[in-house]
């Protein structure tokens, strides 16, 4: 299924107030904002950090180029890879609070088929989990992987609950990969019933060249269709909430 009912034309190199204001409509009703028509000329990282901070990422990069490495090895897990990712939120895997905002933006799109970001609304799968329900998630921690540092390390092991209260929101973490399961079955419940949501209700949007995709962290759950053009190019940038 694909979606454009969040998609905002912005044929200028910097954000209006009237711009900034239906970024954030768009991404208080939808949880994700499609900003097309861009000149080659627009200025991402001043533009799009007017939503929040820069999250520094690996190796303390502020814009991250997410393209194929050949170097990685046969069937690692990455978003440098060109195989399929499984659904999940944004740094569940590190400590502290996970950024608010993603911004993917394309340098070069894939040829053929493939290579689509899939989102799905976190807080409406949430409906699915009864008040009790949801107060465990708030309230018991539990433990989040990463992958090893170095082939054949260990994983990193984080502690977080699975909802998070904060003065910009709640937060939701959610990964079916790399979230441990655990004996009281309520964690096992929200992966495998996320992995069902998320088959239901996901929808896939092909980040065009001079387009930037920008979704609620904190609320939507991502994934992203494999790929056969190792030609394929996207940035991206990662934002702190911004406090009230």
């Amino acid at each position: 299924m694909h979606s454009t009912s969040s998609a905002l034309l912005v044929p200028r190199r910097t954000f209006t107030a009237a711009d900034m204001k239906q970024i954030h409509e768009f991404l208080a009703r939808t949880g994700y904002v499609y900003l097309t028509g861009l000149p080659d000329t627009f200025d991402y990282l001043g533009q799009l950090t007017r939503m929040g901070d820069p999250v520094p990422q690996y190796d303390g990069e502020i814009v991250r180029d997410i393209r194929h490495d050949p170097a990685l090895p046969t069937g690692a897990y990455s978003a440098l890879s060109m195989q399929r990712l499984t659904p999940h939120t944004e740094w569940y895997e590190f400590p502290g609070i996970p950024p608010r905002y993603v911004a993917l933006w394309c340098v070069r799109p894939a040829r053929g088929a493939g290579g689509e970001t899939t989102l799905a609304d976190g807080y409406r799968f949430l409906r699915d989990f009864s008040t009790a329900d949801i107060a465990i998630l708030r309230r018991r921690v539990y433990e989040w992987y990463g992958p090893p540092s170095a082939p054949g390390g260990s994983p990193s092991v984080v502690r977080h609950p699975i909802l998070e209260d904060h003065p910009d929101g709640l937060i939701m973490r959610y990964s079916n990969q790399f979230l441990q399961r655990t004996e009281d079955g309520i964690v096992s419940r929200y992966i495998d019933s996320g992995e069902r949501f998320f088959a239901d209700r996901h929808f896939d949007i092909a980040i065009d060249h001079n387009s930037v995709l920008l979704w609620d962290n904190w609320r939507m759950i991502h994934a992203r269709n494999s790929f056969s053009d190792p030609r394929r190019h996207l940035r991206r940038l990662l934002l702190a909430a911004v406090s009230k």
